[in-house]
């Protein structure tokens, strides 16, 4: 799939029948109507984190941290941000990350995400603990690039059971969640008493946890085995010891253990440790098209996008998630272009410096223009 960079002065850039047909023109106004349609517990779930938020702030600091070296005077007039995944073209190197409670942003919860997905062109992996459930999400959108994500909520027997319906219903990956042993502390939702939905049955499962357990999944199951929450090459090592076909790099957004690194910090580590072995996937602060490519620069083979995805479907359902994704495929062409290549292959660290960060790492700082209104000018 080749599609051609847009031109940046043209009235209508890329995806003119798109924004003829959205109200949304940057990715600042979706995420100003997300926060007028949602109220502050669900607001809070999407830009909070776990006790003093710093590993929330470290993922945005560890992505500004980084500065471009772009390459000029090169033929950049055919840029083409796709990428081949597990045998299928992907529009751009994304995947929805799996979040749990979409039903909180959208009533369709996890089916509009991955039909989503599937209408734009990108991967979708849903969380065990998002509705409407693994079967009707899959009949929700059977063509699109599904990937399913695990909690262990039983033991050994259950996790083999839920494989298996996963496997059943056409997903192409699964994912086990390696970093919630314990729940943390969402001090956002402990200081307003604020009860989300009780104690998670079963949790002593998850602690239970251990390299035993990854090994059995692999000899079990007949599609890619992914492991998210890897944070050191350690750990990435140990991983591919095992059989692992897929190393996610995750620090649960912020949201599990306190005063982590940023994961673009961790990114280099762990790609080194891997050395090309197995795909690398990332999250963790990743807001615009700018940041897709730092992780792709930096060795990363897809990005997973959770609050963003919170954000287009808090904003206008599946049509708003859509609409966000249009945004960034905008972005990532016009930083390729500028940066002097046509395909990711041509990307590579040599495009990125390390720099003084210009924002102070808040969860939404990728998006300084959200009180720009009518009347203000700069």
């Amino acid at each position: 799939m080749s599609c051609k960079a847009p031109d940046p002065h043209a009235a209508l850039p890329f995806g003119e029948a798109s924004m003829n047909a959205s109200p949304f023109l940057t990715l600042h106004e979706l995420v100003k109507k997300a926060r007028q349609k949602l109220n502050h517990d669900n607001w809070d779930y999407i830009v909070g984190g776990t006790e003093t938020e710093t590993t929330v702030r470290r993922n945005r600091l560890a992505l500004d941290a980084l500065a471009f070296r772009p390459r000029v005077l090169r033929d950049v007039s055919q840029v083409d941000a796709s990428v081949q995944f597990l045998g299928r073209t992907l529009r751009l190197p994304l995947v929805l990350a799996p979040i749990g409670g979409l039903e909180l942003f959208t009533p369709e919860g996890g089916a509009a995400a991955v039909k989503a997905a599937g209408r734009f062109g990108v991967a979708h992996m849903l969380s065990s603990v998002c509705e409407p459930g693994l079967e009707a999400v899959a009949q929700a959108a059977p063509d699109a690039l599904r990937l399913f994500q695990l909690y262990a909520r039983g033991d050994a027997g259950w996790v083999d059971a839920v494989a298996a319906r996963a496997v059943a219903a056409g997903y192409g990956a699964f994912c086990l969640t390696v970093d919630t042993a314990y729940y943390s502390r969402r001090e956002r939702d402990l200081a307003k008493r604020h009860a989300r939905s009780g104690p998670m049955p079963a949790r002593e499962f998850q602690a239970r946890l251990t390299w035993s357990d990854v090994t059995r999944l692999k000899a079990l199951l007949p599609i890619p085995l992914i492991l998210k929450g890897i944070a050191t090459a350690e750990d990435a090592k140990l991983a591919l010891e095992h059989g692992v076909d897929m190393i996610y790099v995750s620090n649960h957004g912020g949201r599990q253990l306190d005063h982590c690194r940023g994961t673009m910090e961790v990114l280099p580590e762990i790609a080194a440790a891997v050395g090309g072995r197995t795909p690398i996937m990332i999250d963790g602060g990743f807001c615009r098209g700018a940041d897709i490519v730092k992780a792709l620069a930096a060795g990363a083979n897809l990005v997973g996008i959770g609050r963003m995805q919170c954000i287009g479907l808090a904003a206008g359902g599946e049509a708003g998630l859509v609409r966000l994704l249009e945004i960034l495929e905008q972005e990532i062409q016009i930083c390729l272009g500028l940066l002097g290549v046509n395909t990711w292959a041509e990307l590579d660290r040599s495009y990125l410096h390390p720099a003084p960060p210009a924002s102070i790492g808040a969860t939404l700082g990728a998006f300084p223009l959200l009180t720009l209104d009518e009347q203000s000018f700069y």
